[in-house]
């Protein structure tokens, strides 16, 4: 049976008539020569390879269907205590509450494919439209194969004081939910530092808000953990960049294709995102590049990290292109995909692959430490409205866990610059919970300083230029 809190993924999307054009992507402007080139899988603007049949030879809705169901267990979450004070959701026990989160975290049997996750202005009704046969579960990082480049259940994991692996920290979570949650069935509600009674059962009297911790974490320990260190890396034979480049029976891809195909759907990209502004992209607005006049998920939505790509190099007081970085190496490096598809790749051709990788991949990480540096920046704001009447501690709350849940996705991607060291000296200084307006004022002083000196180490590694980073009251960066 599903839980009975289910919310629509999409209550609204909308369809975008105009295209990006050189706006944050590489487009070919010899056009002329594409137009007479019939056989010409794609150009710039668009993710789309065909075979010699006319056959698409992309295939990355399992990826959308995984983006599909974090969205929809992050709603569930945030619709916890709602539905409790209107008496639609009072589960009998703890255990009842995890059970439903359960639901969504692994997906048994298939059952959450009858989710609904569209209104009638999208194409797929329901999860099981996008595709089938997946969980969240089996591709959290240490859950999926032994190709992972750090055995994260055996000491490998790091950046939260106590977790010995990914998913023991996502049910550490889930079971605190559990219990607030349950509380508050029973009339039983946290307060805040200030004295207000905490309504979200997500948001702990630490100053944690569980739903936004989940959501940031599963983008960085799936959606990243797969796309970095599985699809795209190339480490293992038989794997990611390694795979087999020859036809397959059956297939319109071959494995190395597919595997290309999987990291790009793991970033969250829509199939012609680089037709669009990053305005547009920010906003979640759609291309309707078929006319039908519905939004297809698989195709024409952009999902996770490639929407805050846009967001920040929207924000950025010196200008960054993040987004036409990841979205220009993906779609070059797609096409010498199918340019060689059916022989196996040279040396030389193999290293100008794993340069289109690197430089869709160092975008990717870019967008996700600049939203690392956004959101920290959210963090010293709220603090130092500490003590007048601006403060919100489930701002403040929600804030530092979106900045959190992204910062220790990091560590996923066997590429990163943010090497090990720096990593933990990072999460040292951050640490596990906030500090309250119920510290300090030396207290707060020391962690605001703490937070200034997280950001110049993640500035740092990624070669950000400062004026994006902001001021120590967080202002004018991203």
């Amino acid at each position: 049976m599903k839980p009975q809190l289910l919310l629509p993924l999409l209550a609204l999307s909308s369809l975008v008539p105009a295209c990006k054009g050189d706006t944050g992507s590489d487009t070919d402007t010899d056009t002329a020569d594409a137009d007479a080139d019939a056989d010409a899988d794609a150009d710039s603007e668009r993710y789309e390879f065909l075979d010699e049949d006319g056959e698409s030879t992309v295939s990355n809705a399992g990826q959308v269907y995984r983006h599909a169901l974090i969205g929809e267990l992050k709603s569930w979450m945030g619709a916890v205590s709602e539905r409790i004070g209107d008496g639609s959701y009072l589960p009998a026990s703890v255990e009842a509450v995890e059970a439903d989160l359960a639901f969504y975290f692994s997906c048994e049997a298939g059952l959450c494919e009858d989710l609904e996750v569209g209104d009638s202005t999208i194409l797929q009704q329901l999860l099981g439209d996008i595709s089938s046969g997946k969980n969240l579960q089996g591709k959290l990082a240490g859950n999926d194969d032994v190709t992972d480049h750090k055995d994260w259940d055996d000491g490998g994991f790091a950046g939260w004081v106590g977790a010995t692996s990914p998913e023991g920290l996502v049910q550490e979570w889930f079971h605190t939910l559990a219990v607030q949650a349950f509380d508050q069935v029973n009339g039983t509600f946290l307060v805040d530092p200030t004295g207000q009674v905490v309504e979200d059962a997500n948001v702990t009297a630490l100053g944690q808000d569980l739903r936004q911790l989940t959501q940031k974490f599963l983008l960085g320990a799936i959606s990243y953990s797969q796309g970095t260190d599985d699809y795209l890396h190339d480490d293992t034979e038989g794997k990611g960049l390694m795979s087999s480049h020859l036809a397959q029976e059956g297939k319109t891809y071959t494995a190395l294709e597919h595997s290309w195909d999987e990291g790009f759907g793991y970033f969250g990209a829509a199939r012609n995102y680089g037709q669009m502004t990053d305005e547009e992209i920010a906003a979640g607005d759609s291309l309707d590049a078929d006319g039908d006049g519905l939004v297809d998920l698989v195709t024409e939505k952009s999902w996770g990290h490639s929407l805050n790509a846009a967001k920040r190099d929207k924000g950025a007081a010196v200008a960054t292109d993040f987004s036409s970085e990841a979205w220009t190496g993906f779609v070059q490096g797609r096409q010498l995909l199918r340019d060689t598809a059916g022989e196996e790749l040279s040396a030389d051709q193999l290293i100008e692959l794993q340069g289109y990788r690197d430089q869709a991949v160092t975008a990717w990480e870019n967008a996700i430490a600049a939203t690392v540096v956004h959101y920290l920046n959210e963090v010293l704001q709220d603090m130092d409205a500490i003590g007048t009447s601006d403060y919100r501690f489930a701002d403040h709350a929600e804030h530092w866990s979106e900045m959190k849940g992204f910062a220790l996705g990091m560590q996923f991607n066997p590429m990163s610059r943010l090497d090990d060291a720096a990593f933990s000296e990072f999460h040292t200084l951050v640490g596990d919970v906030p500090v309250l307006s119920s510290a300090t004022d030396s207290e707060i002083a020391d962690y605001e300083a703490d937070l200034v000196a997280a950001r110049g180490l993640m500035g740092t590694a990624c070669g950000f230029d400062t004026a994006n980073l902001g001021g120590d009251s967080g202002v004018d960066g991203w």
